[in-house]
């Protein structure tokens, strides 16, 4: 599998779940270099998913903009399927 479809499937799940809004980060010369993949608004939390399969590692600055996420007060993580994004989500709906 390619990044991304997984990302197109994170997608796809994403848009049944309600009052939540997302969107893809598209990279090149009008993104912010290092942003996650996927960027979530849910039940007022700031969620980034970096999006990575097989053995792929995020890139420095990658991991360097999550670790920034978390410590400003956002959830960020590496993600390699549709099925962690779903525990993640279904973990922020029991707070």
């Amino acid at each position: 599998m390619k990044e991304s479809d997984l990302i197109r499937k994170i997608s796809e799940y994403l848009k049944t779940v309600p009052s939540l809004f997302f969107w893809k980060e598209h990279g090149g010369m009008y993104g912010t270099a290092g942003i996650p993949d996927i960027v979530v608004c849910y039940r007022g939390r700031f969620i980034a998913f970096e999006c990575k399969v097989g053995k792929n590692k995020p890139t420095v600055l990658q991991a360097q903009t999550i670790r920034q996420i978390i410590a400003a007060g956002g959830y960020a993580m590496v993600v390699r399927s549709v099925d962690e994004v779903r525990q993640t989500i279904k973990a922020f709906e029991k707070e």
